[in-house]
């Protein structure tokens, strides 16, 4: 198992950039920035970009791998996103994980576009997908699709694609189905449920589907990674390490292969103590035997 945490980017970086450090020096194996431009979990919070926060983190750090989480269509243009992971790889080396998803709300309407159905953001997040693996390969990339055009995009230098692996974020079977066909990686926030487990319940479906479409793709399921989000659940992750170690334990059980937990907050959400993660950091992840 290799384990992941997320910090919120709702502090300067001036404030964050210990806690960052410290990640690193606990001995996470991934650090995860979201991606939004209001989050709905805190619409009223101040809030700082992914990108350059992500590039000031690969500048403090130098072995843990940095992620998106997860970047979406919902403001971005393939285009002009190609540009910005090239130069992101440029300055942290290999170190980058790209987490994309289909997006949802408030950042969907923020520019003002009209609403889309859940089956039109997915169509959009694929097309987002398939045209940035391409700029991300291929030199002179023009497309005309039906959410995105490009004209003779540049790649100078040759591919950058095969540094950065697509960590495809889906719950449902169509999504999970593009995740194996077209990324490197699954990542899933599971179904809304209101117990957790209820919730692992449909984070094993999940995982069902994955098996399937792997089976159908003809794909070995080793070297195809599988990341959790253990605190989309409804039990925060670092309430107790008690509570972290049946959580990480029942994800090892259904395969995955990464975790990814929050720092804790004083507030909503991730409410917790980091009082849980000096324990952790000073015990190590695994459980004693």
């Amino acid at each position: 198992m290799r384990y992941g945490i997320s910090i919120l980017p709702d502090q300067s970086w001036h404030d964050a950039r210990p806690e960052w450090e410290r990640a690193e020096e606990i001995g996470f194996d991934h650090a995860w920035v979201f991606d939004h431009l209001v989050w709905g979990g805190l619409p009223d919070a101040r809030w700082f970009s992914s990108v350059p926060t992500m590039t000031a983190l690969s500048m403090v750090t130098s072995t843990i791998k940095i992620g998106s989480f997860v970047v979406s269509p919902n403001f971005r243009h393939p285009v002009s996103f190609s540009r910005e992971v090239e130069t992101l790889l440029d300055i942290a080396g290999d170190r980058v994980l790209l987490g994309l998803g289909a997006g949802g709300t408030p950042d969907d309407g923020l520019q003002g576009a009209p609403a889309m159905t859940p089956r039109q953001k997915v169509d959009r997040f694929q097309e987002f997908t398939l045209l940035l693996d391409r700029l991300l390969t291929d030199d002179h990339v023009s497309a005309d699709g039906e959410y995105y055009q490009a004209r003779d995009m540049r790649l100078v230098g040759g591919s950058v694609r095969h540094r950065v692996p697509f960590i495809l974020a889906g719950n449902g079977p169509r999504s999970i189905r593009f995740a194996v066909r077209h990324g490197d990686a699954w990542m899933t926030t599971g179904q809304k449920a209101e117990t957790l487990d209820e919730w692992f319940d449909g984070v094993k479906r999940g995982c069902d589907h994955l098996d399937e479409a792997l089976a159908d793709e003809g794909r070995s399921p080793d070297g195809f990674d599988r990341y959790l989000n253990l605190d989309a659940s409804p039990q925060f992750s670092l309430t107790s390490l008690a509570t972290f170690d049946d959580m990480v334990g029942r994800a090892g059980e259904l395969g995955f292969t990464d975790v990814i937990i929050h720092w804790p907050r004083d507030g909503d959400p991730f409410r917790g103590s980091e009082r849980v993660l000096d324990a952790l950091a000073e015990r190590g992840f695994a459980p004693p035997v």
